[in-house]
């Protein structure tokens, strides 16, 4: 029988808010490895379709709609003496002002992506404001304004979250392997050794190879994880953030004029604009350039200097290939036009096969470039964790260890998955992880390419993103 660790106490309730896929997998990791009242349990759902898998459980199911109208109302009477944790894995409800409810009630947070309310991403017209970066940027905003205090941790799930730390994880393996003695300890230590390394950026590289023996059907969107999430950041403008080393902007750039200045965008659907990446298992593969916090995050956490004219910064951006039913799903979705009726999301007793590799390529070095990352098969997450596929695990378990780090740090103010210690959270991480590896490579995006058609590639700097963006 395993042992699992138990790594805090949670005093008072822990209420979480959306119950999707990412939910239900959260829910044992939390039974596992904190002691808390059962009693002060709560899981916040508009729907009805797990409310008997929660009584159950034993857990409190409260079906109600959180909105900017009653989200005072609701957590202030579950969270009565200013203590528990709020654990938000919803779409649709605000992680700036839940976040900071919860701190001026002194009660710990997390969630996985700084989300807006309802109706946000579909129905503003500017797009600059459905950018990350301006997601992002009012949390560091509300961050500045309000330093030190309870602790709130925002965006801490796969990506972003253990991204972040497997990219500290793969600069000190590089720095070891380039024969440099590396122990960096502050921000401005990370940014001088990312620097002195020579690296030039970083890919979110992502293939998600899990299937089902089902064939999807025409009017279903499948995907391995939340469909509306997924559709949600799909429709918002391809960002990244921009390095010091880039010569070319694609059509129609923008740039923000205010906060960190470290991010770009330009006008097309991220999950309609490819870019050429490298995963272990495929080799060189497309990605779709899907904006996410951590594009921004750690481009921004790993400057040299400040503003739109720093010193050094790296380039870095989501290069995602999601499972092929996702594939078909949004050729499906953008060629029609119409958003599917009906999402499905891969059980984990349905998929058949498959992994989901999940790392970061730390590109344009005196290796060439590094993958390091987990290869988590389904398989493997049928004997980690219950209710859950390989896709959610790494994200879910994430959140436990974000939940142990936030326990141990009760007052750290708000902050990212880059500005926590990655090593502790690995440490709390990796046995839900599978086979975590570091891949060296020699491929660049001007390997085997269809030259053509394309004319305009610079061959005398492979890793420039004229030559990552796909024709």
């Amino acid at each position: 029988m395993t042992t699992h660790p138990k790594y805090a106490h949670i005093d008072g309730p822990i209420v979480m808010i959306g119950f999707g896929s990412i939910g239900k997998g959260t829910l044992p990791l939390i039974q596992r490895h904190f002691d808390y009242d059962p009693e002060l349990m709560v899981v916040i759902e508009p729907q009805d379709r797990e409310a008997s898998f929660l009584a159950d459980q034993g857990v409190r199911h409260l079906q109600v709609k959180i909105t900017r109208e009653n989200y005072r109302d609701v957590l202030g009477d579950l969270f009565k003496d200013g203590k528990g944790f709020c654990v938000n894995l919803s779409v649709d409800t605000s992680s700036l002002e839940i976040l900071r409810f919860c701190r001026e009630i002194g009660v710990l947070y997390i969630d996985t992506v700084a989300e807006p309310w309802e109706g946000f991403y579909f129905e503003t017209q500017n797009n600059a404001e459905r950018t990350n970066y301006a997601l992002r940027q009012v949390i560091r905003d509300e961050k500045a304004a309000h330093p030190g205090g309870t602790t709130a941790v925002s965006c801490c799930g796969a990506n972003p979250g253990m991204v972040s730390w497997f990219v500290k994880e793969g600069l000190l393996t590089l720095a070891r392997d380039l024969g440099h003695d590396a122990h960096p300890k502050t921000r401005d230590e990370w940014a001088q050794l990312m620097k002195n390394l020579g690296v030039k950026g970083v890919h979110i590289a992502e293939r998600d190879t899990q299937v089902r023996a089902a064939a999807r059907k025409r009017g279903v969107f499948v995907n391995t994880w939340s469909v509306e999430g997924f559709i949600a950041e799909g429709f918002q403008p391809a960002e990244l953030g921009w390095g010091t080393h880039e010569k070319w902007l694609p059509d129609g750039a923008q740039f923000h004029e205010t906060g960190c200045q470290a991010g770009m965008w330009f006008p097309r659907p991220g999950a309609a604009t490819r870019v050429h990446t490298w995963c272990p298992t495929p080799g060189p593969q497309h990605g779709f350039l899907v904006t996410h916090n951590e594009s921004i995050s750690i481009a921004d956490y790993f400057t040299v200097g400040e503003g739109a004219a720093p010193e050094y910064r790296p380039t870095c951006h989501y290069a995602y290939h999601p499972c092929d039913d996702a594939v078909m799903s949004l050729h499906e979705m953008f060629g029609s036009g119409q958003q599917q009726d009906v999402h499905e999301i891969l059980d984990v007793d349905e998929i058949t096969d498959g992994i989901d590799e999940l790392g970061v390529l730390i590109y344009g070095h005196a290796k060439n470039a590094l993958w390091y990352g987990s290869r988590l098969s389904n398989e493997e997450t049928k004997a980690l964790a219950p209710w859950q596929n390989a896709t959610g695990l790494q994200v879910t378990s994430a959140v436990l260890a974000g939940m142990v780090w936030a326990l141990e740090n009760p007052m750290a103010g708000i902050v990212e998955a880059d500005e926590m210690d990655h090593a502790r959270c690995l440490e709390v991480q990796r046995p839900y992880l599978g086979p975590v590896e570091a891949h060296y490579t020699d491929w660049t995006p001007l390997v085997d390419r269809w030259e053509h058609f394309d004319e305009n590639l610079d061959h005398d700097d492979p890793w420039q993103f004229r030559n990552v963006l796909a024709t």
